[in-house]
């Protein structure tokens, strides 16, 4: 678990590289007190009206998490190819999100009927593969909606990003992983930084 001093600093700094990439046109990996390997997702999302406008990370512990923090914070912006790349007089009407993502773990059954007790909304994240497909939906994102999902209904949807049919997680070749997160984000844009 990380401290919320750290978590404003890695918010502070996914803006930083943003307001960076803008001035220098390119991204320079700077040096970071965050060495541990850890998944990192960055979002960025609309203010007031909270649309998501990118949303790019790392699911597994392959960088250092300020290096994953820094590449995230660059593609939310300007790779993510649900959008257009965020432009530089759009930096102060966007709140930036960070997600600290614990590794994921297989969520292991004898039948698919299974992970619906084997899942809680709020608290777990999900990542579906199967053959070359791979997706993954946040812990919060159920949350998001009115009525927000069930069980059912998130692994529905984290099999639709992850390119397959809605109801592929019932296949036994699909592996479902899930994961939870610590999440750091500003109120206003470059404003109070508070975890959720």
């Amino acid at each position: 678990m990380l401290s919320i001093s750290d978590g404003k600093e890695l918010v502070k700094l996914a803006r930083q590289t943003v307001e960076d990439c803008f001035k220098d046109k390119k991204l320079t990996i700077k040096e970071t007190k965050f060495k541990q390997k850890r998944g990192v997702f960055v979002s960025i999302h609309t203010f007031p009206d909270h649309r998501l406008r990118g949303c790019i990370g790392y699911s597994h512990p392959i960088l250092t998490l300020g290096e994953a923090l820094q590449k995230a914070s660059f593609s939310a912006a300007s790779q993510d190819t649900r959008f257009s790349p965020l432009i530089e007089t759009e930096l102060d009407n966007v709140v930036f999100e960070v997600s600290i993502l614990t590794e994921p773990d297989l969520i292991e059954v004898k039948n698919p009927k299974e992970y619906l007790n084997k899942i809680e909304i709020g608290r777990d994240g999900l990542m579906i593969e199967r053959n070359l497909h791979k997706g993954l939906l946040l812990p919060h994102v159920p949350l998001q909606f009115e009525p927000k999902w069930n069980v059912e209904t998130f692994l529905e949807q984290t099999c639709i990003k992850s390119g397959l049919l809605p109801d592929m997680w019932l296949d036994p070749t699909t592996k479902i992983y899930k994961f939870q997160s610590q999440i750091f984000k500003e109120k206003i844009p470059s404003g109070e930084i508070i975890q959720t």
